[in-house]
């Protein structure tokens, strides 16, 4: 799930005034992946955040992020353990305006929340948008559908990723499931290889953003970020006819969690 969000992120269009890139934030209790996928240090990251979520001057979350080779801005977690569990749960008690940033911040939040169940619903709670991560076969969907279930009509503002094969149609996984937002990406080990940290992965893959993961993943942000008329073209124009694509609105571009990410396959 964590290499969709990096997808995401690396995709995701820039404001054209002025160039604002999103945030991945790592709110996964059971702790991060991108420290050690990059090799950089988890300090600044989610624990300076959730230090700072009490005080009445939180200061801005971008002092805690760090910059991946890929261009993607990051607030990482340590690999694991009970402190990253606590810094989740502070973040999102108390978390709220470090999260929205200081007066003049822009951008959108991308949380990256881990699997169902996991501790994170007070993020949730504040998202504007929750994308849903599934593989396409049935048991996987069954998660989906238990989870959309007891959601209820918050589902509504749920759109749902489906990795790699799937013998369902986006029509019949809308009306089965409850949700209305059904989108597809490719499973791709080429681009997977380059957003997992193989650095020789990206020499060999100098154009690794021209890959079919990538430019799956680039029609969804564009969707996603509501940011006036995406190039539809393929899967994106088909899903688009059906209304399963995510309607365009307003560009979710500041405040609490713009886009928060879970795993919905376990």
């Amino acid at each position: 799930m964590t290499t969709t969000v990096l997808a995401l992120a690396a995709a995701w269009p820039d404001r054209a005034d002025d160039g604002v890139r999103p945030v991945v934030v790592e709110a996964d209790v059971s702790g991060g992946d991108l420290a050690v996928r990059f090799g950089c240090p988890h300090t600044p990251g989610l624990l300076d955040v959730a230090t700072a979520a009490r005080k009445d001057h939180p200061g801005s979350l971008l002092g805690a992020t760090a910059e991946l080779q890929l261009g993607v801005r990051v607030v990482v977690s340590p690999a694991g353990g009970r402190a990253c569990a606590e810094a989740v749960r502070l973040v999102a008690e108390f978390g709220q305006q470090v999260l929205l940033g200081e007066v003049g911040d822009q951008g959108t939040v991308v949380l990256d929340v881990g699997r169902l169940g996991a501790g994170a619903e007070g993020l949730l709670d504040a998202a504007e948008t929750v994308v849903l991560v599934s593989r396409g076969g049935a048991d996987a969907l069954a998660h989906v559908y238990a989870y959309l279930t007891e959601v209820g009509p918050l589902a509504q503002r749920y759109v749902l990723v489906v990795i790699g094969p799937c013998p369902y149609g986006p029509g019949e996984i809308s009306a089965t499931l409850g949700v209305t937002r059904v989108v597809f990406l490719p499973w791709d080990p080429k681009a997977a290889a380059v957003l997992a940290g193989d650095s020789h992965a990206a020499l060999r893959i100098s154009r690794w953003k021209g890959l079919r993961l990538m430019t799956a993943a680039r029609e969804v942000a564009w969707q996603l970020n509501g940011s006036g008329e995406a190039a539809l073209s393929g899967l994106s124009a088909d899903l688009a006819g059906l209304g399963a694509m995510p309607a365009q609105g307003g560009p979710a571009q500041h405040g609490l969690a713009g886009l928060a990410a879970k795993e919905a396959d376990s």
